[in-house]
């Protein structure tokens, strides 16, 4: 099914020429000089690009600080876990009461000098 011609729709070929129009516009502010003057303030740019600020000695002082106070942090909490791995009494390793119920019936079974037939 084809649609019929309407020459109140705008034609194909004056749609073409505004996008040509508008290419050629873009074009042009696209080669503008792309580098920004030393006192033009900067857009939006991700971190890695933005120019470097140095810090003052406080301010790196204080960043140093709280660093090792992660990094000390970071060692007491692999300690504790590391602490924790020890082995349990086999008590403790038995959770729940059901559980501790069978190995109790389990044991009395195991170190009954009963014959079973």
């Amino acid at each position: 099914m084809t649609t019929p011609e309407n020459p109140e729709i705008p034609g194909l070929k004056d749609a073409l020429a505004r996008a040509r129009a508008a290419h050629k516009e873009m074009a042009a502010a696209f080669d503008e000089d792309q580098e920004l003057e030393p006192d033009e303030p900067l857009g939006w740019q991700p971190v890695w690009k933005r120019p470097r600020k140095p810090k003052s000695k406080a301010a790196k002082k204080q960043e140093l600080r709280k660093q090792r106070r992660r990094l000390q942090d970071a060692g007491r909490r692999r300690f504790a876990a590391a602490q924790s791995r020890r082995p349990r009494s086999r008590q403790n390793r038995i959770g729940n009461a059901a559980a501790r119920r069978d190995a109790r019936a389990l044991s009395r079974v195991r170190h009954s000098n009963a014959w079973l037939w």
